[in-house]
């Protein structure tokens, strides 16, 4: 996510941004940050895994309500028995467990194939009793009904106007590692999201003067009169997003061959609109060129004039655009560090804001020499590595991800040298493609690198 972009680019000038205020006063007040995962098998490999989504919704008359049924099957990667599952509902993460009179925005309904508990964590974690143990290897599935009510705010899951945004609604599975269940509390501050390369066939069902937008790649088909079915397959995401409205719409094809499809609403400010499609195209190649080519063959940009900053969905991105365009080439960054190369957003993420702003910084050419001068450390206990169990209660303090990550980051290119730092970064992407990364592995890739002690470095760079 790009708060408006800690760092922008205006006039050929780089200009560092600390946004204190926007970010302070982004979301609500954050749950219990200190109950980060639930006791469970101790079994090491990330479970469940190898899943699949296959999702049918249809929408109402402008996009604000989706009804349907959603089955997700999954694989047992662990030595140990799984004996349940949680889902996350993240959409329910501001508005939590809802009232008689309004419901929470994400309701799961008429679960088959296990026994559903009441959901904890303000009603953003569903556990699901399985039938019997599942063993290593051995494949279940679960399935339910589901409905969706985009909430009136401006967000990334809600709405601008005609045009509605469903990020981090549809449920997803959470993932177990040695740590346990890991349940972290929503927060809009910035993400909690953590979960496994997953695959998606999503059918869509909605009123024909609606556009729209989603993961993967999408084609329309008739349905019942005045209405269109939107088909999407996404495979090997984490996520799976879309957005709908009266939008306008133009497609692009970079050199190497990615789909560039743009959807904006019509106040959006044309100059922004085009210079959003024009970095885009240049970064997919050039991010491609640096980390490995872009593996999902399309992506969409949805812009509007209001969105706060931007937000990154796997081949989607939420971009808020004004004349100077918007956060565009971060949020591409993004399809690479944590879209490809996974991490555990609530407990590391430097791990993936730091590496999208460090790409943004090198795109657009910032001379990061003297970015130090803008970083300001509030006391010696602040670390750049810090989970968003603590940026949650230092609010004012979250823009180090943004401005001392890449800061970091540019220094260790000088370091190593850029030649080193660029196998680095390409190699480090490979070794984890679909993966999940860790701050542990990547001090380790970059140490295999040098015969230099790097432990000053990460000790003075506060990566601990």
């Amino acid at each position: 996510m790009s708060p408006s972009a800690a760092w922008s680019s205006l006039s050929g000038r780089r200009l560092f941004v600390v946004l204190l205020v926007l970010l302070a006063a982004a979301g609500t007040p954050v749950g219990d940050a200190g109950a980060a995962v639930a006791p469970g098998a101790s079994g090491a490999a990330a479970t469940p895994d190898r899943a699949r989504y296959d999702v049918t919704l249809r929408s109402d008359a402008d996009g604000g309500h989706w009804t349907g049924h959603q089955r997700v099957s999954f694989r047992n990667a662990s030595d140990r028995p799984l004996r349940e599952v949680y889902l996350r509902l993240w959409g329910n993460g501001e508005d939590g467990c809802g009232t008689s009179d309004a419901p929470s925005p994400v309701v799961v309904s008429r679960v088959r194939g296990g026994t559903p508990d009441r959901p904890t964590v303000d009603c953003t974690a569903l556990r699901i009793a399985l039938p019997e143990p599942l063993g290593r290897g051995e494949r279940a599935s679960v399935a339910f009904d589901v409905s969706l009510t985009v909430p009136g705010r401006n967000a990334r899951f809600g709405r601008e106007g005609d045009f509605r945004f469903l990020g981090n609604a549809l449920p997803v599975l959470a993932v177990h590692d040695a740590k346990g269940w890991h349940l972290d509390p929503y927060v809009a501050l910035g993400e909690s999201f953590y979960a496994l390369a997953s695959d998606f066939r999503v059918r869509l069902d909605h009123p024909s003067a609606l556009e729209v937008p989603a993961t993967g790649r999408t084609r329309t088909s008739p349905g019942a009169a005045g209405r269109t079915v939107t088909l999407s397959t996404a495979n090997r995401v984490r996520d799976f997003a879309w957005a709908a409205g009266p939008f306008r719409t133009a497609t692009d094809t970079t050199p190497g061959g990615v789909r560039v499809r743009s959807y904006w609403a019509p106040d959006t400010p044309a100059a922004g609109v085009r210079l959003n499609r024009k970095d885009a195209v240049a970064a997919l190649d050039r991010f491609g060129r640096e980390f490995g080519r872009y593996p999902y063959g399309e992506i969409d940009l949805v812009m509007t004039a209001g969105f706060g900053g931007g937000m990154e969905y796997p081949g989607l991105v939420l971009l808020g655009t004004t004349e100077e365009g918007g956060a565009t080439v971060h949020e591409i960054a993004h399809q690479w560090w944590y879209g490809i190369v996974g991490n555990d957003q609530y407990a590391s993420p430097w791990l993936d804001e730091s590496f999208a702003q460090y790409a943004n910084a090198r795109f657009y050419g910032w001379d990061t020499r003297d970015c130090w001068s803008d970083v300001y450390w509030p006391d010696d206990s602040t670390a750049l590595t810090g989970s968003m169990a603590y940026w949650s209660q230092h609010r004012g303090e979250y823009h180090l991800v943004y401005t001392a990550g890449p800061c970091a980051l540019s220094d260790l290119e000088r370091t190593l040298g850029a030649g080193t730092m660029a196998r680095l970064l390409r190699q480090y992407a490979q070794d984890h493609w679909y993966g999940v990364s860790t701050t542990a592995g990547f001090k380790r890739a970059a140490q295999s690198l040098t015969d230099q002690d790097l432990g000053p470095f990460w000790e003075t760079h506060r990566i601990r």
